[in-house]
């Protein structure tokens, strides 16, 4: 069997196997009993389980009611938004894949002995974005394997580094004690997003607008509730997508049920995770200095429950379809990760402290770039596909994805080893997010340690 090999059946194992089987073993290797380590690594891979059943629930809903919207407005674009699962099997099916996730646990490991990083990713499942930005960069050089590592390592190194920086709001805003979240399409949508929301939250008239599901709930009593809000919202999509009583009804529904389940599934993950990343914690302390800021790296699964982010990724599917439309020079059709915009807008939200008015207004800024990028990036896309005998959808030229061919970071990586003149869209972005940093350090919901 050889070491591809060996990668696609770990991944096939999926997080919520992936996830008990690493963290016990990880456990014992920080001084945690059998039993203690088990218990808390089971005990997480059951609150993924919850966490991946509505996370189901929301992608079977919103998924055909997107399909019905396209197809009822008769949108038609040249390049189709494959989404992110066969984004994530054509970049799994690149010739160096099978060395990444090695090779991030190695730099991961590296930047923790050398203080470089405070985030200890444990989301290997995810590791999948380094390997999409060692994909497009292999394609792009002709098949040049060592400028392929090299472009993953940089899109790790700065995919954990914005962890860090945002750790203190997934603590503070979200209330995940000890975690970070180095999700790579999560990161990457955050980089625009927070500078982008800061300057909205101090326009004159917009800056007075309180609209987090607190003040809601004060204003509105009953249909402020999270899950009234979400019964709300899916019942306008289905009205939007053209359903009879009965499919409007059931998205309201199911949309209300997401609101209501997942910050529960949330909290059973974790019940395991806290024993778990003290034992890590304590083990650390008593061998390393300042080892007290160390971060757990999860899934940004986790997060998604928020009401406001919920709320704020409802309301931005019909725009970013609108936005597909009338935007000059769009060819992408955004379909496939539509259901995966909870996940672009989580930091965004977070940022905004749960203002959702803030919060879409600037994810309407931060896709329309996104759609602007996946259009650029849609021929090697499909190149990649080609090389991975992925099959096109029929009737479709070229494909793209919001999650990876709309990511800020993997362009700009990119476009570094693209061109002579990569280098200036490459030492820009850096500057996107140094950007970001030093609003992470003026802003206290989003400080650094």
């Amino acid at each position: 069997m050889d070491l591809l090999s060996i990668v696609q059946y770990i991944l096939n194992l999926g997080p919520s196997v992936m996830l008990p089987l690493a963290l016990t073993i990880i456990g014992l290797c920080f001084g945690m009993g059998f039993s203690k380590a088990f218990r808390s690594g089971l005990t997480i891979g059951v609150g993924f389980v919850g966490i991946n059943l509505v996370i189901g629930v929301l992608v079977n809903n919103l998924g055909p009611a997107a399909q019905a919207m396209v197809d009822r407005f008769g949108l038609e674009l040249q390049v189709i938004d494959v989404g992110w699962p066969a984004a994530s099997a054509i970049s799994w099916a690149s010739p160096v894949a099978a060395l990444i996730i090695p090779l991030s646990l190695v730099v991961n490991l590296i930047m923790l002995l050398t203080r470089t990083t405070k985030t200890m990713d444990i989301d290997i499942w995810n590791y999948w974005h380094f390997a999409a930005t060692a994909a497009f960069v292999y394609v792009v050089t002709g098949g040049n394997v060592w400028l392929a590592i090299l472009a993953a390592v940089i899109r790790e190194v700065l995919v954990l580094k914005i962890a860090d920086w945002t750790a203190p709001m997934v603590q503070n805003f979200f209330g995940l004690e000890g975690i970070s979240l180095p999700t790579g399409s999560t990161i990457a949508y955050a980089v625009l997003g927070i500078p982008i929301g800061k300057v909205i939250g101090k326009i004159p008239g917009l800056k007075d607008i309180k609209a987090d599901p607190e003040t809601i709930q004060r204003r509105f009593g009953l249909f402020g509730e999270p899950m009234m809000i979400g019964l709300i919202l899916g019942l306008i999509l289905g009205i939007l997508a053209g359903y009879d009583f009965a499919g409007i009804t059931q998205i309201g529904i199911s949309m209300a049920a997401v609101m209501l389940l997942m910050p529960r599934m949330v909290r059973i993950l974790m019940e395991g995770l806290i024993p778990f990343s003290e034992s890590v914690r304590e083990f650390l302390q008593k061998r390393f200095k300042n080892a007290e800021n160390i971060y757990i790296g999860l899934d940004a699964a986790v997060v998604t429950g928020h009401p406001s982010v919920i709320a704020t990724a409802l309301i931005l599917i019909p725009i970013t379809i609108f936005l597909a439309v009338v935007l000059p020079g769009n060819k992408v059709l955004p379909f496939g990760d539509l259901a995966t915009i909870v996940f672009y807008m989580a930091f965004i939200v977070g940022s905004t402290n749960g203002n959702i008015v803030h919060s879409v207004i600037t994810g309407v800024f931060v896709i329309a770039i996104a759609l602007y990028i996946s259009t650029d990036l849609a021929p090697l896309h499909t190149m990649m596909a080609q090389q991975a005998k992925f099959a096109i959808p029929e009737g479709t030229s070229m494909i793209s994805s919001l999650d990876e061919g709309g990511n800020f970071l993997n362009w700009a990586i990119i476009k570094l080893f693209q061109s002579s003149w990569g280098w200036l869209i490459f030492l820009g972005s850096l500057a996107v997010v140094g950007l970001v940093y030093y609003v992470s350090v003026k802003d206290k919901s989003v400080a650094k340690n």
